[in-house]
């Protein structure tokens, strides 16, 4: 398959993690260790993603000027992810996230959005050109709505599959669903996304049925070591994920929308797809961390092909 265009609409973030024994007390100082700092943000993660699958893929994001920055701009070179409308400022600093993690692994992280406060419409104006010409639109919500929304309805209305992957979960406004095509929540952020509690006890395929009323064209309910359900108004399918031992799933939710995005761009069928996505969020479980899980395409493969005997 030819790979095709995809623009991802999203943040970029640097985590700085500590380890203690315990976590502090109001006014207390603590010996930490084993300080980490890596990359990540949601919109950065998927598009390394898509990157490490061939895929033809722009960031459209902005970050700061700062060295936090550089990480980013070493991160896409390497990796081979586009930068032609990646914005760089002064005005903000580069996306933080402080997290400190204790003996029994419970953590409390503190999140400074930084330069993603600042990406804007005319952000994604600006990237027009892309937009148009892609097979496929990603956006999450770590970066303000209004621009993740602006973004999906500038991707669907130049024929692109516009794609929200609705994390961290948050409400989204009615009139949105109209311009999206496919929206991949899991069980708590189909719920938040329709404004509901999370812990709503209401059917979970009532409500994908509700967001199909909305516009949504398809939703790919993802379900963790069950698979993903895909919900469509002829119906629905389930797609069972692959037996793996469990390391870290910090980083399937993240392969699960790249390698979905990715696929679909190459023409692969969406259930195809789907199937793709769920053996990439497997195997970004076998490993520690985020960016470092994410498959490479040749593992996908091998993994695809060893299930299917």
């Amino acid at each position: 398959m030819a790979n095709g265009k995809v623009t991802v609409i999203g943040s970029f973030a640097v985590g700085l993690t500590l380890r203690a024994d315990r976590f502090p007390v109001r006014g207390e100082t603590l010996i930490g260790r084993d300080f980490d700092q890596g990359p990540g943000g949601k919109g950065s993660n998927q598009a390394v993603q898509i990157a490490r699958l061939g895929g033809d893929v722009e960031f459209v994001g902005v970050i700061g000027t700062d060295g936090f920055g550089d990480i980013a701009a070493k991160l896409y070179g390497d990796e081979g992810v586009g930068t032609t409308y990646l914005t760089r400022t002064a005005e903000r600093n580069t996306g933080l996230g402080f997290i400190v993690l204790n003996a029994e692994g419970d953590n409390f992280i503190i999140l400074d959005p930084g330069a993603n406060a600042l990406f804007s419409p005319a952000h994604v104006d600006a990237a027009g050109e892309r937009i148009n010409a892609s097979q496929v639109v990603l956006a999450q919500l770590e970066i303000p709505l209004a621009t993740a929304v602006h973004g999906l309805r500038a991707g669907h209305r130049a024929g692109a599959i516009a794609i929200l992957n609705p994390a961290p979960a948050a409400p989204v406004p009615a009139e949105a669903f109209a311009d999206i095509d496919i929206v991949t929540p899991n069980h708590t952020e189909l719920r938040v996304m329709l404004g509901r509690r999370p812990d709503d006890p209401v059917d979970s395929r009532d409500l994908c049925a509700e967001l199909l009323r909305l516009g949504v064209r398809t939703v790919v309910l993802t379900q963790g070591e069950q698979g993903a359900l895909i919900v469509r108004a002829d119906g629905t399918q389930h797609i069972a994920s692959h037996p793996v031992d469990v390391v870290d799933t910090t980083g399937a939710g993240d392969a699960f929308s790249g390698t979905l995005a990715a696929s679909l761009a190459e023409g692969a069928t969406l259930e195809a797809a789907v199937a793709r996505a769920v053996g990439a969020g497997a195997l970004a479980c076998t490993r520690l961390g985020v960016v470092p899980a994410l498959p490479r395409r040749t593992e996908l493969e091998a993994l695809l092909s060893s299930t299917s005997r």
